[in-house]
């Protein structure tokens, strides 16, 4: 796989109190995510991960669903996600981190996949809680993946 990132931040998304050290921490460890993915490492991205995570998405109706989601569900996905196209994946992402506090960082990724000569966009967000351990993800959303839930 293929991965380019740009790192957009300003400071409304940074938060105002979102130190330089605070950024560096997350966007570093979305790198560290991504080697994950480029790898097809399915058991380091979950390692990553503050299981139960919660997955919210949209409905073929237009409402909004949550779902919980333990270490065992997650693999799944991404091994349906992932895992088989991890070889020929080739991403781009534009991170825009909002520091809720100092261990709380909602960021809205843009992105585009490409698969085989057909490029995909996306827009999703995920939470970020700082632990003893780092950083975690403990909320994924985005739209239009409610055959995943």
């Amino acid at each position: 796989m293929t991965t380019t990132e740009t790192h957009e931040i300003t400071a409304a998304a940074a938060g105002g109190d979102a130190t330089a050290e605070q950024l560096a921490e997350v966007l570093a460890w979305f790198d560290h995510y991504d080697e994950r993915v480029a790898a097809g490492d399915l058991n380091g991205m979950a390692d990553l991960a503050a299981f139960p995570i919660n997955e919210v998405t949209d409905d073929a109706d237009g409402y909004g669903i949550a779902a919980a989601c333990d270490r065992d569900r997650y693999l799944a996905q991404m091994r349906e996600v992932v895992g088989a196209n991890s070889a020929e994946l080739t991403m781009h992402s534009t991170r825009h981190p909002i520091f809720l506090s100092p261990a709380l960082c909602f960021v809205v990724t843009d992105a585009s996949f490409e698969v085989g000569g057909h490029t995909q966009q996306m827009r999703y967000g995920d939470l970020l809680v700082r632990s003893a351990d780092g950083w975690r993800f403990q909320t994924m959303v985005a739209g239009g993946w409610q055959e995943q839930l």
